[in-house]
């Protein structure tokens, strides 16, 4: 397979994993940071590294990133912070002029851009996200298909497992907690990796694909069990007649990008 030049933007707890996993496919692969300590991290994974701040670096800065790669992925959250919403669609603004009409871009968003259904969510779903993170990450998905079209790919990941987030230590020794009969919606770093890599290998572009395991245990049973298994205090969850929950449907991926899932099963990862 011919190797793929691409930028990573943000060399996070997904992005930096990943872009050592395209290196070990023989791709160059350059890859930012905000932070000047992390360069040498980076240097030493064989990633070209790149130190800016969107908004208050040059753009000689973005320039220098962008330049030569054929897919750039943009892989940082929104910060919890006031404004969030514009914020963070400015800090996409800042490099959005300096990526070339043959470059294509893969954004990794959230599955918090979706409301509460009650009921099974595909992509098609007209989003009403319920959280200031989720209208952000929302607000920059429209921006960038506005200015890229069938350029980009939006990824939308569950919640984020593997690794060091170990789901046991989420809700251990917490009281009264609620929703305990929702099913839930994770999904493992590796699957994450694996899904931005189907899109690059399959050439999947102008699409939105939903990340999530095959499996969606309810709440109470999956965090008490993740709790025990790490020896921590299991969460107490209060009885609810209704609960509200979503459902996310992997369909697409594994339709689309004939993608199988590492780990499909939630409760035998945490088992």
């Amino acid at each position: 397979m011919k190797s793929k030049k691409i930028s990573v933007l943000g060399c996070g707890w997904l992005g930096l994993p990943f872009a050592i996993n395209r290196i070990t496919k023989g791709d160059p692969v350059k890859g930012s940071t905000t932070t000047p300590n992390k360069l040498e991290v980076l240097k030493e994974k064989g990633i070209i590294p790149h130190l800016f701040t969107l908004g208050e670096s040059k753009q000689e800065n973005y320039i220098a990133f962008l330049k030569e790669s054929e897919v750039i992925v943009i892989n940082f959250p929104p910060k919890r912070i006031p404004n969030i919403i514009s914020i963070y669609q400015e800090q996409i603004q800042h490099i959005l002029p300096f990526i070339s009409e043959d470059q294509k871009v893969i954004f990794i968003s959230s599955t918090s851009v979706y409301q509460n259904t009650n009921g099974e969510v595909l992509e098609t779903l007209a989003i009403q996200p319920e959280k200031e993170s989720g209208k952000a990450v929302a607000a920059v998905e429209k921006l960038l298909q506005e200015h890229l079209k069938d350029r980009v790919t939006i990824i939308r990941l569950s919640g984020l497992i593997g690794e060091d987030r170990l789901p046991g230590r989420f809700l251990a020794n917490k009281k009264n907690v609620q929703n305990g009969d929702a099913p839930i919606n994770v999904i493992h770093r590796d699957d994450c990796i694996g899904l931005i890599n189907a899109v690059i290998e399959k050439n999947v572009w102008g699409e939105i694909i939903n990340g999530c395991a095959d499996k969606h245990p309810i709440r109470k049973e999956y965090y008490i069990l993740a709790a025990k298994n790490i020896g921590l205090t299991p969460p107490n969850f209060i009885q609810q007649k209704e609960t509200d929950f979503k459902i996310i449907s992997n369909t697409k991926s594994k339709t689309l990008l004939g993608y199988t899932y590492i780990y499909p099963d939630p409760l035998k990862l945490i088992s």
